[in-house]
């Protein structure tokens, strides 16, 4: 392909190592919930990120509903949605931190020229804490940050492509000429159902869950989800770049 035309980044455990912090803030509301519709099981962070990494609280929700069997009203969703919402923005509020290589990365790409955008399935006030916790909100203009549980109506949930669809729209560009990178399996299903070709950051697997879990990853985004690339640290991401262009 061309000079790829805008880089998408998915937000949490990509750009920003926030997938566990907001994890370890909504376990305890997700046990609340299971214990309020009488249901037994409870979860431990570890647990939870096994089962639900990569969706947004809206889409866990109605996964323990489906899993657990029990049902929840719309209402009754949105009011544990906002709760979540404030508990984990605060947490990344507080301690976010950005994936190695990662500001490095942003700042060779703005001076490469290429336009970037954050597109991620978790709310946009949560994504936001992030990128200026981390230092690097500046690479992206509000209005370049997408969200699947905010942009868009209804909301929805990374592996549903319609927010890397409605991304490409905003931004006027087609989906094969983007690129994208993302970590987990819903993300990189969401990306490959969209046409988007796909790197796939695997090095956050190494830093929390070890080397077996990270290459596992790197099979599973190149077998079941189509990535072109694997990346295993940022600092690879221009070589990577390099090959996606040059299929």
């Amino acid at each position: 392909m061309p000079r790829v035309k805008y880089v998408l980044l998915d937000c949490d455990n990509t750009l920003c190592l926030s997938e566990r912090l907001a994890f370890e803030a909504c376990t305890d509301l997700t046990n609340e919930v299971l214990e309020k519709w009488g249901r037994p099981e409870r979860y431990t962070v570890e647990q939870l990120l096994e089962d639900f990494v990569g969706h947004n609280f809206r889409g866990m929700l109605n996964g323990l509903q489906k899993k657990h069997n029990f049902t929840m009203t719309p209402e009754e969703v949105d009011a544990y949605v906002d709760r979540e919402l404030g508990a984990v923005t605060a947490k990344l509020s507080e301690k976010c931190q950005p994936c190695p290589g990662v500001p490095e990365q942003l700042e060779a790409l703005k001076q490469a020229g290429y336009p970037m955008s954050v597109v991620s399935t978790s709310a946009k006030p949560r994504v936001v804490a992030s990128l200026k916790k981390t230092g690097i909100d500046h690479y992206f203009p509000d209005e370049h940050v997408y969200s699947a549980a905010t942009s868009l109506t209804p909301p929805s949930s990374k592996p549903d492509p319609a927010i890397y669809n409605y991304a490409c729209q905003q931004l006027g560009v087609k989906n094969e000429e983007c690129v994208t990178v993302e970590d987990s399996k819903s993300g990189a299903t969401a990306a490959m159902r969209a046409g988007i070709p796909l790197i796939g950051y695997v090095g956050v697997y190494g830093i929390e869950e070890g080397k077996e879990k990270m290459e596992q990853m790197a099979k599973l985004l190149t077998e079941q989800c189509n990535a072109k690339v694997i990346m295993y640290d940022w600092k690879e991401f221009p070589e990577a770049l390099k090959k996606i262009e040059a299929l």
